[in-house]
């Protein structure tokens, strides 16, 4: 077990089939929040299982979750490359290395915290959450670009349900290794998270090894080592790009995760950016952008 991680061990005590995330949220456990926050995972003999799973009387399961950190989460002044503001917007184009939101090893220096800064009483406005305060989606650390986020719950509301039903477009761009067989393609897996290494995700066709999750591509232009490829999320999952071009062999370039360094650019950073967003605004405002 890591030190960073709790555990404990439970038997099922239930007439009604429920979800067991909702079961260890009703025993009192850990809180919704807390299941999605400190990344709970679950066991049933020996085997992850998914959140969904319905909880089986009488089993027994083995339970996960990074253990409490206490921290002091403060506005910081930082650069903000807006590029879409209303009373209830920011569009904001990510540089790469900033984290979104505070996280395990990551309590300064975030997305968040430059947020706070520049919209006074943000937290206040949705319940005084200091961790994810009107963060819609989220990009990982080493990727770049578009990335909206809301100034009220009202806003968040709106935003996060096109997110939900995938309604809005996201596309991103990325350079990759190699050339794709197929230069237009739909990418389908199973994501879940790589129990022996938890910073990893792992793509199956298996629909019970993980979440569905679905890339298209085309490639734009390429030579013999290298391709540009434009991409579009109709899911979003963690890592999602990063795992599903591995997964038909063809990783981003500079992928500290997911490739290893590429011969040629040893100094290349994660060639993938968030380049294109179309989604209506809580002002009833069409955005497209990039």
């Amino acid at each position: 077990m890591e030190d960073n991680r709790e555990s404990a061990t439970i038997v099922v005590s239930c007439d009604s089939k429920i979800r067991i995330d909702r079961y260890i949220a009703e025993e009192g456990i850990l809180t919704r929040n807390q299941i999605k926050e400190r990344e709970l995972t679950i066991f049933l003999d020996g085997k992850e299982i998914k959140h969904s799973a319905k909880a089986k009387n009488g089993s027994e399961y083995l339970i996960t979750w990074n253990k409490e950190v206490e921290v002091t989460i403060e506005p910081e002044e930082m650069p903000l490359n807006i590029v879409y503001e209303d009373r209830n917007t920011v569009i904001i184009n990510k540089e790469q290395g900033v984290v979104v939101h505070p996280a395990l090893g990551h309590y300064s220096g975030t997305l968040v915290q430059g947020l706070m800064y520049y919209i006074k009483n943000l937290s206040e406005n949705f319940d005084g959450d200091l961790m994810r305060p009107g963060i819609v989606h989220r990009l990982d650390k080493d990727t770049s670009g578009l990335i909206i986020t809301a100034k009220n719950s009202d806003s968040l509301n709106f935003l996060a349900s096109q997110f939900k039903e995938r309604t809005n477009v996201k596309e991103y761009l990325a350079i990759i290794k190699g050339v794709p067989e197929k230069k237009r393609d739909t990418i389908i897996s199973y994501l879940k998270r790589d129990t022996r290494d938890r910073k990893r995700f792992m793509a199956s066709d298996d629909d019970s090894m993980g979440k569905y999750a679905e890339t298209d591509y085309v490639v734009l232009s390429s030579n013999d080592k290298y391709s540009l490829v434009k991409l579009t999320l109709k899911t979003g999952r963690t890592h999602q790009i990063r795992v599903h071009m591995q997964s038909i062999g063809h990783p981003i370039v500079g992928d500290p995760i997911y490739s290893r360094i590429d011969q040629k650019y040893r100094d290349a950073t994660l060639m993938l950016h968030s380049f294109y967003l179309e989604i209506k605004l809580y002002n009833d405002v069409l955005f497209k952008g990039s």
